[in-house]
């Protein structure tokens, strides 16, 4: 069978060394016995998509998080320690974080077949002689298919026909101007990207203007589609941050809960006890301290984040990626549809006599002005920059209607100009007598026109296009209204400022009118930018001074790259900027080097995407990648969070992409990141109220079993506290209102565990001052040695009372309950109050005294465990201020030795 060639090699090679090579018959197409003969060797125009895991499987995995095999483990010793309320409670608790990480993460894997929805589902194909119309997947190597305007291209094709063809090759390639086509083999040396191939039509890519034929050169996986596919198949998406950091923990309260049994057993063993009785202790400790609660609450808090987030106008398809946007340091950013809006405007305008214009306003729509010396410049009030309107609106094919442009971009800026003016009825004062279409190797095109109340007057051309076209055929120039000739120090004054306007990244377009196309009249100069969208330039600017680098990554020129960048501020004097062939010359050792000083990166393909982001994550970086098009969604899925714009963004990028911006408001981002960080510091403050509530639990049954004292509290007490420990008042503290101050600190570190150093000595405090209240009250209650109901009442709302007021300084770990406001989480106020009604229907209520074996206190027995108790919040709220304090004093500490040093030095000079 007949080899495939590469669209680079079949672009290097004349058409009909092409067409032999593919046995391709031009004119008649191939025959339906060869056509069944290559499927059966090339297969179907699709991809093949490998057969889905079934959905129970997908429900199973979700069970291999360490910490959900952790309480597995708990639950089946329970069951066999016939402890079956802890095992019940504990399967309860695996099954509602399984089922809500499985119902959220349901759709999130959907990319590979959303890559079938871009590929065209029909075509017109030469086949036998006769033209077809099939389906796309029938096409096979060598079959010879037709193009017009408004086709999605339906295989790789290697023209050799071609009218005026012009394609979007956006989705694929990221340049926003059409690629205009050709049939002429391209020179090896410079075909290295996607967009030098301009004799070859790609998969996926629609068809703007003109018409063409070409030879079918790859077909599904086999095209250059195909390869952003087996890209996309063969990457894995990283684990996130708090999947890592909830590994860790997992794995440390296992090995703390099995050194807990050891020891209990040890000592027990030692005292003489019965080994089995103490490995049922030592069991029943480790299951008590094992915070069944907190894969709940991880999971609640990033599902009620993702809620939040829905209201910011985003949508987040995976739970810990939200809490991973809190540990992001580097977003590279796509440009075109993007950072930019994907829409070609006019920003500046040159007359042919000198004067300078500004153009506000972005997209195609009448929103915007023509600024003058800081004048608005409408209608016919200026002669000069009218007529330069004029003539790119009447030489112009484009229609915008609601907002929306049928036709190419170029042209389309134009009639946005004239709309913004007001000259945009314009085009219809004329009668076009005759074309002269626009071509990629002249460069320009022309109308002959006759206006339509002067039809008796000599007809009038209008021309637009490439400079050096333009200038060629003119022979005077408009100053002021009046027409003078040429010379050629004006066409040095007029190249100066094209010069000018292409370094500062704009797409130059001369324009004429005249009487003839060889006597034409120079009337100016346009200069137009795929601008930046609103708002951008500020989210940049907090991002970077929060700590987060940003990087454009882009399909289109150095000049026009670097040019949006600067507008943005990602680009200044100093900064550097790479392309995707330097990229392809250095090994992912030198591009880590390299990486973190490049600010911007240009004719980069979805390969040179995937590579940067491989580069920035081995240097430590978490990485957002956001991006709209099909060469965007390998990169998307291999970066830590894949960011899909909700309106310009191509079915499969969205689907390959973790969050989707529905606005496509790159602002998003930075509420994005505040609710990350926001959320991590709500789980911490859930991690410290479960681990020292736990600890105190665990520390006060294990001293009154170690040293033989009688136990302070029963079996039902016991589950009591583990409800509230695990219950509404800890799961209240996953949805604290986010701390406005968040978005200054900076992008935490992955490496950094959940349990930090600090987080530890405020555990450890609060566990000892709960212990030791606790300890203190049995002992005050136990005069006589004999244990009554009232002593362990006492003791039971002791240890209940110390949970409310840890509960309270839990909210934050850094200001204090008075800074976030007693009543800022309401959610909290109200489980509080519910556990506190809940304790007191315990103690008063007869039904329940019976069950938990409590008798009924005095008020002076309350208001001295009241105060108490309040002692944990107290010592908490101290160590805030103090750390506060010493913060304070190290900034002014650190400044005041400068300031020392400088004075001290022998340089200085009174």
């Amino acid at each position: 069978m007949m080899p495939l060639l590469s669209s680079k090699r079949a672009s290097e090679l004349p058409v009909n060394e092409v067409a032999s090579i593919y046995q391709a018959d031009l004119q008649n197409g191939l025959n339906n016995t060869e056509v069944s003969h290559r499927r059966a060797f090339h297969g179907w125009n699709e991809f093949d998509i490998s057969e889905d895991e079934p959905l129970w499987k997908k429900y199973i995995s979700q069970f291999k998080n360490p910490l959900i095999l952790l309480l597995l483990a708990s639950a089946v010793i329970s069951v066999i320690m016939r402890q079956f309320d802890d095992a019940v409670s504990i399967t309860v608790a695996i099954l509602i974080v399984v089922t809500v990480a499985f119902v959220q993460e349901y759709r999130s894997e959907k990319s590979l077949e959303e890559l079938s929805k871009l590929v065209p589902p029909e075509c017109h194909c030469i086949r036998e002689g006769k033209m077809e119309h099939l389906l796309a997947r029938e096409l096979v190597p060598g079959d010879t298919v037709c193009l017009t305007v408004g086709d999605r291209v339906p295989a790789d094709l290697r023209l050799f026909e071609n009218v005026d063809l012009s394609v979007d090759e956006s989705s694929l390639t990221g340049e926003t101007e059409p690629c205009s086509k050709c049939v002429v083999p391209q020179p090896a040396a410079g075909n290295g990207d996607l967009t030098s191939r301009s004799n070859i039509a790609f998969m996926g890519t629609l068809v703007r203007c003109g018409k063409g034929k070409g030879i079918v050169i790859g077909t599904g996986e086999n095209s250059e589609f195909g390869e952003v596919f087996k890209m996309m198949q063969a990457e894995d998406a990283p684990k996130t941050p708090l999947q890592k950091s909830m590994d860790i923990l997992g794995k440390q309260l296992s090995l703390y809960s099995f050194g807990i049994i050891g020891v209990i057993m040890l000592v027990g063993w030692l005292q003489g006890k019965h080994i089995l009785d103490m490995f049922t202790i030592g069991v029943s400790l480790a299951v008590a301290a094992i915070p069944e609660g907190l894969p709940i609450v991880v999971t609640v808090t990033l599902a009620l984040g993702v809620m939040r987030m829905v209201k910011k106008r985003a949508i987040v398809k995976k739970l810990p990626i939200v809490e991973t946007l809190g540990c992001c340091n580097v977003i590279c950013s796509d440009k075109t549809g993007t950072l930019t809006k994907n829409e070609m405007t006019v920003t500046h305008i040159f007359t042919s006599d000198g004067l300078h214009a500004e153009v506000t306003g972005v997209g195609y729509n009448r929103f915007g002005d023509v600024m003058l010396d800081g004048e608005v410049i409408h209608g016919f009030s200026n002669p000069s920059i009218s007529k330069v309107v004029e003539a790119g609106c009447v030489c112009n094919d484009a229609i915008i209607r609601n907002d929306t442009l049928m036709g190419q971009p170029t042209e389309g800026a134009l009639v946005a100009l004239a709309m913004k003016m007001g000259l945009d009825g314009l085009r219809d004062d004329y009668i076009r007598r005759f074309e002269h279409p626009f071509t990629s190797e002249e460069k320009w095109m022309a109308v002959k026109c006759v206006h339509r109340t002067q039809q008796d007057k000599p007809e009038m051309y209008f021309m637009k296009g490439a400079y050096e076209q333009v200038i060629r055929c003119c022979t005077t120039y408009n100053s002021k209204g009046q027409t003078l000739p040429l010379t050629q120090q004006q066409k040095e004054l007029y190249h100066q400022e094209k010069t000018y306007m292409g370094t500062a990244g704009l797409r130059v377009l001369a324009l004429a009118s005249g009487p003839d196309l060889g006597q034409l009249t120079f009337l100016g100069l346009m200069g137009m930018i795929d601008p930046p969208r609103t708002g951008v330039r500020e989210a940049v600017a907090t991002l970077i001074t929060s700590g987060v680098a940003v990087k454009m990554i882009t399909g289109d020129s150095q000049e026009t790259a670097i040019a949006i960048a600067s507008r943005l501020g990602l680009y200044s004097k100093g900064c550097q900027s790479l392309s995707g062939e330097e990229i392809d010359q250095m090994d992912v050792q030198q591009l880590s080097q390299l990486v973190s000083k490049v600010a911007v990166f240009y004719r980069a393909s979805p390969r040179h995407k995937l590579n940067i982001i491989k580069s920035l994550q081995k240097n430590g970086g978490v990485v957002a990648m956001t991006g709209d098009g099909v060469n965007d969604a390998v990169a998307l899925k291999a970066a830590d969070i894949g960011i899909a714009m909700g309106r310009t963004g191509t079915d499969v990028c969205k689907e390959a992409a973790d969050m989707i911006l529905v606005e496509d408001d790159f602002q998003t981002i930075m509420s994005a990141i505040e609710e990350g960080k926001g959320i991590y510091n709500n789980i911490k403050n859930f991690v410290r109220f479960q681990l020292s509530t736990s600890i105190a639990a665990l520390t006060l049954i294990s001293l009154a079993t170690l040293m033989n004292f009688p136990n302070p509290l029963n079996a039902m007490q016991i589950l009591w506290i583990n409800i509230i420990m695990d219950g509404p008042p800890a799961q209240s503290l996953g949805v604290e209102p986010v701390d406005k101050d968040v978005i200054r600190q900076p992008p935490r570190n992955v490496k950094d565990s959940i349990l930090t150093r600090s987080l530890i000595v405020k555990i450890l405090v609060s566990s000892i001052i709960i212990v030791c209240g606790t300890l203190f009250v049995f002992w005050r209650e136990l005069q006589d040695n004999v244990i009554t109901p009232r002593d362990t009442t006492m003791t039971f709302t002791c240890f209940v009372f110390f949970d409310m007021f840890n509960a309270l300084s839990s909210r934050s770990l850094t200001k204090s309950v008075s800074e976030i406001g007693l009543c800022s989480n309401r959610m909290f106020c109200y489980a509080v109050l519910g556990s506190i009604m809940g304790q007191l229907l315990v103690i008063y209520f007869p039904p329940l005294q019976k069950v938990f074996q409590t008798e009924s206190l005095g008020a002076l027995d309350l208001l001295f465990l009241v105060v108490l108790t309040s002692s944990v919040c107290i010592v908490s709220e101290t160590i805030k201020k103090l750390e506060k304090v010493r913060e304070r004093f190290q900034k002014h500490g650190g400044s005041l030795f400068q300031f020392k040093k400088l004075n001290g030095s022998p340089f200085h000079e009174v």
